[in-house]
């Protein structure tokens, strides 16, 4: 009886063996990094083109249906809304000038989803040339697309003061 305990013990161990090399095998690759690094270079990017005053492009960031939640405005619901929100705030002479600080991107485990956050400076110059600048937080929710692209779900952000 001794050798059918072993051969039984063996064959547990075995398949043990395999039941973990199995879910070792099954474990997705953690892109976290790599898909922080592509949403930082979307920020850069996107900075770039709200600059440029590029605000079909700047829309074309946000899924179909997002949310845009600024201060002291309603939100704005959906891609075409939050391009005219972009071309009012931003196409005046006296626009404001627009800079933001990363503070950190987290993404999911999972990499279909991640919150950016950090900081902003808003400057604007009145018609009699008197400068006021806002300083704020904002929070960005992306979703991963399934072209692999990210997309903002929703965006919000609030005065410091």
């Amino acid at each position: 009886m001794p050798s059918a305990r072993f051969a039984m013990l063996a064959a547990l161990a075995i398949c043990l063996a395999a039941c973990a090399r199995q879910q070792a095998i099954q474990q997705p690759p953690d892109t976290r990094a790599a898909n922080a690094a592509a949403i930082r270079a979307l920020d850069d990017s996107f900075g770039k083109l709200a600059a440029a005053k590029e605000f079909d492009k700047c829309a074309a960031y946000y899924m179909d249906d997002a949310v845009l939640f600024a201060p002291g405005v309603p939100a704005v619901i959906g891609r075409d809304n939050i391009r005219t929100f972009f071309v009012r705030a931003f196409s005046a002479p006296n626009a404001a000038q627009f800079a933001i600080t990363i503070a950190g991107i987290d993404v999911a485990k999972s990499g279909d989803l991640a919150e950016d956050r950090g900081t902003y400076q808003s400057t604007t110059t009145d018609k009699k040339g008197k400068t006021t600048t806002v300083d704020g937080h904002y929070v960005l929710v992306w979703k991963k697309q399934a072209d692999g692209s990210w997309k903002v779900a929703a965006d919000t952000s609030a005065n410091d003061k």
